[in-house]
């Protein structure tokens, strides 16, 4: 199992893909080998679900996205309401309204050249925009995630900043096979000093004696998920903590799990073979209340119910 496990629907084999600007059918939608994102890595993305016709937290995913590709000087070309719009153009022409998860993508665009420099990319920046019918399976909250520790870390900021979202996932790559290879679903990263981090998927707590922890965030990828369980936390007397632990208070955890757009909150079972507490999970079964309410609201909200 992996946390984006979903059961296959049949609708997603004829789905229309945004490609700057237009709408083609999956098997058709193709960007050129001259592609910046398809040559080198070079974009950023954002993965967002649909709720009653509403992009669950859609300012912080915006905000994450454009202060992402400012970094790294990536014109978008668009601001956030023409962003809006194309996610709007494409959800209609599929037919789309709830439990829809996107992928937007941006790259540099298409090279005069097959060579790293950024100038080589001189025709406009890359959008695509997939979105897919798709929910977390139900087994997934039973059943729980097993995590092996991995030898591949999340870099240093002055490497690659893990807090960037973008196309260049190779570490995360190496990381997934590594767990594979070990036979778990998922790798959990430690950060460059040893201290547990992320997983190679999604952000990663534990809970010990009813309080919630998880990591620093220098290291790992700031997920809107983890911000709004953390945020939650706070404004609900659960004491939540963001520090540096290592994997001995990991593995004595009483529960552990993971946060990310598409699972929201996903139970962790084991941990390199060793079973997380004792299966009850009452924190977490807690918070994914508060936030299945919270998404509520923000449907709500943007709606102007």
């Amino acid at each position: 199992m992996a946390t984006h496990d979903a059961d296959e629907d049949i609708r997603n084999r004829d789905i229309l893909i945004y490609l700057n600007g237009d709408l083609v059918h999956r098997d058709d939608a193709k960007v050129s080998v001259y592609d910046s994102g398809f040559m080198l890595g070079d974009g950023m993305w954002e993965g967002m679900r649909l709720y009653d016709g509403c992009w669950a937290f859609f300012d912080d995913h915006m905000d994450r996205f454009f202060d992402s590709c400012k970094a790294v000087s990536l014109d978008v070309g668009l601001d956030r309401d023409g962003i809006a719009a194309a996610l709007a153009k494409t959800a209609a022409a599929n037919g789309m309204q709830t439990d829809v998860h996107c992928r937007l993508m941006l790259t540099r665009g298409v090279k005069v050249k097959p060579f790293q420099h950024p100038k080589l990319s001189q025709s406009g920046p890359t959008l695509v925009i997939i979105m897919e019918h798709s929910k977390p399976v139900d087994r997934l909250q039973s059943a729980g995630i097993t995590l092996a520790t991995v030898p591949q870390v999340r870099g240093l900021p002055m490497s690659q900043d893990a807090k960037f979202n973008s196309h260049s996932k190779l570490n995360c790559v190496i990381a997934c096979l590594q767990a594979e290879q070990a036979g778990a679903d998922e790798g959990l990263m430690l950060d460059p000093h040893g201290f547990v981090n992320t997983t190679n998927a999604c952000n990663f707590f534990i809970v010990r004696k009813g309080a919630v922890w998880t990591s620093t965030g220098d290291y790992c990828m700031n997920g809107v998920t983890r911000q709004k369980v953390i945020d939650l936390c706070r404004a609900n007397d659960i004491p939540v903590f963001e520090k540096n632990y290592s994997l001995y208070e990991a593995y004595g955890a009483d529960e552990a799990f993971l946060t990310g757009t598409f699972g929201a909150q996903t139970p962790v079972a084991s941990i390199d073979g060793k079973p997380i507490g004792t299966g009850d999970r009452p924190v977490m079964a807690r918070i994914q209340a508060l936030y299945k309410d919270l998404i509520a609201q923000d449907i709500q909200r943007q709606s102007g119910m």
